[in-house]
């Protein structure tokens, strides 16, 4: 199969990332490295309007890594852009020319309007927002870009010189920074908010963010929450926890703020002024959620890439959960038909179940994920196959899941045999109780689903499922002897049992 390895860097006003992609024939691709260097090209730029001699001296060496990184991965494609502090500063385009030849290939100084457009190129490319107003938002170290949009097109654009860096330089001065240093910043950016947007203000309940900030803010709510996902990507973040954490974190001086758990060190000094440009954001558009796009602008210049050079299948056609669901199970070499068919007996009982039990159409998703992966675990190894499913999912890039969702279907697909839900399970005992319930029907559901099809041959159909107090009576209809898969019923139905507080029975 021909692969092509393609790079995007972005030199930023704070740091300097290089993402390394392989793609294949299909379109898809796998990061192979991710390299970040914290130069604060943006540092004192506000005042003096010069990248300092040592910031520029770090952007050299900085690139110096990265052209041995990219010819060492055997790198044939690079997409490199320059952002805000470039565009500002009156020796960027001395940089841009060191810069140029130590790579040994262009770098593009892009508008703000550019930076925006890869950003929502991103965004399109990693969530399905269908039907959906949102406001995409970029936080850089000198610009903030911020992105109207409806389903899958943008309205508007807007690049705002808000950074963190260009932030934290102007307006905090104190170590530990003061309440009125705090006032200030707040309504400098509410006034250059209200010249932007003087007219119309849109309403939007979702903001999608990406940037150092946004990382950082779901990092350090995620500690908050005793949560442990495998990325950040597509976490949410409430309003309140962002006015939550600023208000421990405006109080610190910067050696405690190195040390606040889920917060990168390196930016420690930058991320107070950062946070109160997102809850000013938030606030401004009456936002109460924030959904984190780990990718951002390198990724948007990866997809650029990927067009050019014909990579990108023409179709072109929205991407759905499911698909992705299924693409995964593929590349697992999953048992499709009996996939397949545990799924489809999962959904007729839960679609029995639902208005009584009051489960949700976004739970039924969950499920369905979980049916069709529950026995990916093979791919690894027969022996504790759940508990191989359950790493896999975990740590799989799943179109339209966000950490939590990808958490349970995990941990549904883990359920589908051994071991019932305990407490020593940790990813299991860190979900919210009405998680740890949910997980547990859906999971019993599975299992159930999964016994009765003990010798995958699909032979089994549930066709009517009555409660009668305590008592769940599933009709079923066999093509043939079934006897073997109502043993297998019987001897998974345990977890069903429990969490629905019920016996199970079947029915010829």
């Amino acid at each position: 199969m021909n692969k092509s390895r393609l790079a995007a860097i972005d030199i930023g006003t704070n740091s300097i990332r290089c993402i390394v992609v392989e793609v294949d024939q299909h379109g898809r691709y796998t990061i192979l490295d991710d390299e970040k260097a914290t130069v604060r090209l943006g540092q004192n730029l506000a005042a003096s309007g010069l990248i300092s001699p040592a910031a520029f001296a770090r952007a050299v060496d900085a690139m110096s890594r990265i052209r041995k990184l990219i010819d060492g991965l055997k790198v044939t494609e690079v997409e490199a852009v320059a952002t805000s502090a470039v565009r500002s500063a009156t020796n960027g385009g001395e940089l841009v020319t060191v810069l140029n030849r130590e790579l040994g290939r262009e770098i593009r100084v892009i508008s703000g309007e550019e930076e925006a457009e890869l950003v929502a190129r991103s965004v399109r490319h990693n969530f399905d927002m269908s039907g959906k107003r949102y406001m995409i938002i970029d936080i850089g170290g000198g610009s903030v870009e911020i992105m109207s949009a409806v389903a899958n097109h943008v309205e508007s654009c807007y690049s705002l010189e808000l950074g963190a860096v260009r932030m934290t330089d102007r307006f905090m001065k104190s170590d530990p920074v003061r309440d009125s240093e705090i006032s200030q910043l707040r309504r400098f950016v509410r006034s250059e908010l209200k010249k932007v947007f003087a007219e119309e203000r849109p309403a939007v309940q979702i903001f999608i963010g990406s940037g150092g900030t946004i990382t950082a803010l779901a990092g350090m709510v995620m500690n908050m929450r005793r949560q442990a996902y495998s990325t950040s990507h597509g976490f949410e973040v409430l309003r309140s926890e962002v006015v939550h954490v600023l208000a421990m974190l405006e109080r610190k001086d910067i050696k405690s703020l190195r040390s606040v758990p889920g917060l990168n060190a390196d930016r420690a000094d930058i991320i107070v002024a950062g946070l109160v440009v997102i809850d000013e954001l938030m606030r401004f558009f009456g936002a109460n959620m924030l959904l984190v796009n780990e990718r951002g602008i390198r990724e948007g210049l990866i997809i650029n890439c990927m067009k050019r050079l014909q990579l990108l299948p023409e179709s072109n056609s929205k991407r759905s959960w499911k698909e992705s669901v299924l693409e995964f199970a593929s590349s697992c070499h999953y048992d499709e038909p009996h996939s397949r068919h545990v799924a489809k007996v999962s959904l007729n009982i839960f679609d029995s179940l639902a208005k009584e039990s009051g489960l949700k159409k976004t739970d039924r998703k969950l499920l369905e994920a979980a049916a069709l992966l529950h026995d990916i675990g093979y791919f690894i190894s027969y022996n504790s196959h759940h508990k191989h499913s359950h790493h896999l999912i975990r740590h799989a890039e799943l179109f339209g899941f966000s950490p939590r969702e990808r958490e349970m279907v995990a941990l549904i697909a883990r359920y589908h045999r051994k071991s019932l839900p305990k407490k020593k399970h940790a990813e299991y005992e860190r979900l919210e109780v009405k998680d740890q319930q949910l997980v547990s029907r859906l999971g019993g559901i599975l299992r159930l689903a999964d016994g009765l099809d003990r010798r995958r041959s699909g032979l089994v159909e549930v066709i009517e499922l009555k409660r009668s107090g305590l008592t769940f009576t599933f009709k079923l209809l066999g093509t043939e002897d079934i006897s073997v898969e109502i043993f297998g019923g019987n001897a998974k139905k345990d977890l069903f049992e429990k969490s629905f507080e019920g016996v199970v029975v079947f029915e010829m």
